[in-house]
């Protein structure tokens, strides 16, 4: 097995109900299912945001030199730092059994941890050809954890493509963190958790569940502070120190719809998660926070003070899009999971018309909110087979196809305009201030053909 540590130049989540979905959902919505091929990213991409995020922690995959190109691909990386990623080498030896992969694997780990002493949490990220030499990266990261406490927790999780979607590499990631957190501050941990702070007087604290960037987390809190809310914190924190007491008095918001694993393993701590629309424009962000400001009994005086001027910004930059994108219609193939947000957002707030909404899964409690505020007959396919999809999508004729980057070529050379997915994840695009960047992502691929046309 080869390190390479480089610098930068070099149906898994199912719904609550699947069987009856299509009837456990409003009357009104057109719910199908469709299996057959896919065409989605593995769940290494993940890396790319979450390694910005836990600014002290390492993603180390064991994978192929295919997966440590994918990374890097997807991350833009550049020659001036090194990262917080790389790749364990699974070779010819590994696979022939020449040599023992789990030696191989302590050697690759001891020369990162001796050369990289800022990193506090490391992360063994399992690949595709991981899963088919059939390496037990749990046992390993409990071995090494044995090896390395207490300076360094070593924690695993699956980001193969062989079952996930993109986005499900984030819920697997901050489900390994939940499922190694103490049920009590009693109880030992390899890193002490960060020092909580008072509970509020009803005697709850709030937990902001999904990976946001750092300015979004800044917005978010202001405004909660401005809510008379203290006691509130992001998961995961920007460091792997600041590690959240779960537990009966804690009650939790979903920042992303793809976090069905880490919201079971927060409520089997014994949390509460507040049922919520998305914070995807100003509608869905406003919901968000009306979700808090009911389970801590704030006045409704106190609420909209605290959102209005933030709520007013966000609308006045939603407007000037919705000239070009109202009456436009729009195809999402399934690619992230926010396709169901995303489409209540576009309909709702910037007047565009859903021809068919393509999500990879739908858990339906999480998404009961946003289901209920999709237009009447809104077609929903669960799923995908993507040669029948292409052809509804050839039928339906939209101005604007929300697609893979897969399908984004071939789809622009037979003329039609598309949006990368990929990019609605690696943009911060959550809460009040985001809501007209959000808005422009999908305005922008229109105005550019329409210049393009003159």
């Amino acid at each position: 097995m080869n390190a390479v540590i480089p610098i930068e130049s070099h149906p898994r989540v199912q719904s609550a109900q699947s069987a009856q979905s299509a009837q456990s959902g409003p009357s009104s919505l057109e719910i199908r299912h469709e299996r057959g091929q896919r065409e989605v990213f593995c769940g290494l991409t993940g890396i790319i945001w979450l390694h910005r995020k836990i600014q002290d922690a390492f993603f180390l995959v064991i994978g192929s030199r295919t997966c440590a190109h994918l990374v890097q691909s997807a991350a833009g990386v550049m020659i001036f730092a090194e990262p917080r990623f790389g790749t364990a080498i699974i070779d010819d030896r590994d696979l022939s059994g020449i040599a023992d992969a789990n030696e191989e694997l302590d050697r690759v780990v001891h020369q990162l941890l001796k050369r990289r002493k800022d990193i506090k949490m490391l992360f063994l990220v399992g690949s595709c050809p991981s899963e088919v030499i059939k390496l037990d990266l749990s046992r390993a990261a409990q071995r090494l954890n044995v090896q390395f406490n207490p300076g360094v927790r070593v924690l695993n999780y699956s980001g193969s493509g062989i079952e996930t979607t993109f986005t499900q590499g984030e819920d697997a990631c901050l489900a390994s963190i939940v499922e190694s957190l103490p049920n009590s501050h009693n109880q030992e941990l390899s890193s002490s958790p960060a020092p909580q702070p008072p509970l509020e007087k009803n005697q709850q604290r709030l937990l902001v569940v999904g990976t946001l960037a750092d300015v979004v987390e800044d917005q978010m809190q202001r405004i909660f502070k401005d809510m008379g809310l203290s006691n509130v914190q992001f998961f995961p924190g920007r460091n792997s120190q600041n590690l959240p007491l779960i537990d009966q008095n804690t009650v939790f918001l979903l920042a992303q719809p793809f976090l069905a694993d880490t919201a079971k393993r927060i409520e089997d701590k014994g949390a509460r998660r507040l049922p919520a629309p998305f914070p995807l424009g100003s509608e869905g962000t406003s919901a968000w926070f009306k979700a808090a400001a009911l389970a801590f009994n704030i006045t409704d005086d106190v609420f909209q003070k605290a959102i209005s001027a933030p709520k007013q910004r966000a609308e006045i930059a939603i407007a000037k899009h919705r000239l070009l994108l109202e009456n436009r219609k729009i195809f999402f193939f399934p690619d992230s999971q926010l396709e169901i947000p995303l489409a209540r957002f576009l309909s709702r707030e910037l007047g565009m018309e859903l021809t068919e909404v393509g999500v990879p899964y739908i858990h339906r409690q999480h998404l009961a909110q946003e289901l209920e505020l999709l237009p009447p007959k809104t077609l929903i396919m669960e799923g995908q087979h993507v040669e029948k999809q292409l052809d509804r999508c050839e039928q339906a004729k939209p101005d604007l196809v929300v697609c893979g980057l897969g399908l984004a070529n071939p789809l622009e050379a037979k003329g039609y305009t598309t949006k990368w997915s990929i990019e609605l994840v690696f943009t911060p695009i959550q809460g009040f201030d985001q809501a007209g960047d959000l808005a422009e992502l999908f305005s922008r691929p229109l105005f550019r053909k329409e210049k393009n046309a003159a």
